[in-house]
């Protein structure tokens, strides 16, 4: 007899020292499962939540890309480094200011906000069919422009010099490395990460995450599975159509479909209430973007 099929997304905390490609590969051994992948890559010595999406849930990957994400981040100043954290080459280093709260406050609030970023050479994109950071390991430089990210929010949680620790909400390709760095260059002294969690990605939270301890254990396999969410959950911020069988029958071959509302993507649900895809809804249609073939019908266990 074949085993169900598995689709869903699991939310996991990264350990430290870690590839997110290492946590997927230890996933699929412990869950037994081929279709597999991550929500976003964490850089090895980061921590924190990395949403694992399974099955047909790996359709959804370039919604997750589009969630905002909150980090928890410590800055050392002082130091500048070639990786823009402490795993870095030092490049310089430089006596920190006597900055107090208030001062560092107003520098980060420059920081909020559509600003530009220069990507860091220890990066995974691509500049003539190689990575940046294959190119930076041999000593490679090359020019990169800067690219619009958004920030939500900044927060200063702790503040004790050299290092203070900042909560990041932000949106997608924001990288906090660079956010480290170019506070310390604002500041005069530069700065480099010095510690990174990931606290949230979209609606999934460090609290509610398996922790790396659980997963070492490890946990059953079908432990592990109980914890697995429904694939429309990578999908809560989006409004839900619901068709009745003629429209969703049409809808999985292809096809659009009369259902109004407001214009946009949205979680399209059989009458049953499986999860059929997503759809982009124009004109009183809806027209598939995105089909599940494997979610049978369950409630989610995160809020719309």
């Amino acid at each position: 007899m074949r085993p169900p099929v598995i689709s869903g997304v699991l939310s996991v905390e990264k350990g430290s020292g870690l590839t997110s490609f290492q946590v997927v590969a230890y996933l699929r051994r412990l869950l037994g499962v081929n279709k597999i992948g991550h929500g976003g890559t964490l850089d090895p010595e980061a921590t924190g939540v990395l949403p694992i999406l399974i099955g047909e849930a790996t359709k959804l990957t370039p919604y997750l890309a589009e969630m905002d994400k909150e980090y928890l981040a410590t800055v050392r100043l002082g130091v500048s480094t070639t990786t823009q954290d402490l795993t870095g080459s030092v490049i310089e280093t430089r006596v920190v200011p006597d900055v107090d709260r208030a001062a560092v406050e107003k520098v980060l609030s420059r920081f909020v906000g559509l600003i530009d970023q220069v990507p860091p050479m220890y990066s995974a994109l691509r500049r003539g069919g190689r990575r940046l950071y294959e190119l930076a390991r041999e000593g490679v430089t090359v020019e990169r422009e800067a690219r619009p990210v958004t920030i939500h929010a900044i927060v200063l949680e702790h503040f004790l010099l050299p290092e203070f620790t900042l909560r990041v909400r932000c949106g997608k390709g924001t990288y906090v490395r660079t956010l480290a760095a170019d506070v310390g260059t604002a500041l005069g002294c530069g700065g480099a990460l010095a510690a990174l969690v990931r606290t949230r990605v979209g609606p999934y939270t460090l609290e509610e995450a398996v922790s790396w301890m659980e997963l070492r254990r490890p946990l059953s396999r079908d432990a592990l599975r109980a914890r697995i969410l429904p694939s429309d959950s990578a999908l809560a911020a989006l409004p839900s159509v619901h068709l009745d069988e003629s429209g969703a029958a049409k809808f999985v071959h292809g096809q659009t479909v009369p259902a109004g509302g407001p214009e946009g993507p949205v979680r399209v649900y059989s009458a049953a209430g499986a999860c059929l895809g997503v759809g982009l809804r124009r004109a009183g249609a809806v027209k598939p973007e995105r089909l599940l073939h494997a979610d049978a019908a369950r409630p989610s266990a995160l809020p719309a």
